[in-house]
This record gives structure tokens, C-alpha cells and sequence, in this order.
């Protein structure tokens, strides 16, 4: 039962993400990337937190795989954040 909870829940979490993302307009793109990078941040430190935990050794694989896809994906938003502000400063020095 617990498992069919679950699995609607994510199930249900998958179809919101898609409608809330396709509905962003081009120019929040940047703002909502650098609040996702902060969230991304705190599930970094509770990622480090369930790897070193050392409760089972499913939980410390699973922790460091966390580590790992939180990484990624912090550095991934800082280098796309990046790679927007740059073509924006680009616009504003070609108008001068």
C-alpha cells in the first residue's frame, strides 16, 4: 500500500514539473535557475549527510550516488546561469 502511495505520488510529481516548466516564460528562466541551484545545495548537504551516515551499505551507495547526481547538478545550473548572464552582458555592451 505504502509502495502505490508512493509511486502515485511521483507519478503525480512528474506530470505537475512538466505543466509548471513548459508554462516559464523565457526571461524567469535565469532567476528560477539560481533558486533551483540553492535547492539543488541543500540536497547536496543531505546527500553528504545519508552517505556518511553509515546505516546500511544500500544507504551509503545510495547517499553516494545523491552526492554525485547533486553535484552534477548544481554544476550544470552554475554553468548554464553563467552562459545566460553572459549573453545578456554581450547584449547590453553591443548597444553601447
Amino acid at each position: 500500500m505504502t509502495f502505490l502511495i508512493a509511486l502515485t505520488l511521483f507519478v503525480l510529481a512528474i506530470f505537475l514539473g512538466i505543466e509548471l516548466i513548459s508554462k516559464v516564460p523565457p526571461t524567469l528562466h535565469t532567476p528560477l535557475m539560481s533558486g533551483s541551484n540553492a535547492i539543488s545545495g541543500i540536497t547536496l548537504i543531505g546527500a553528504v549527510v545519508s552517505a556518511g551516515a553509515e546505516q546500511t551499505l544500500l544507504a551509503t551507495w545510495l547517499g553516494v550516488g545523491a552526492v554525485t547526481l547533486a553535484t552534477i547538478n548544481v554544476v550544470g545550473g552554475f554553468l548554464v546561469t553563467n552562459r545566460m548572464l553572459a549573453m545578456f552582458s554581450s547584449r547590453k555592451t553591443k548597444k553601447r
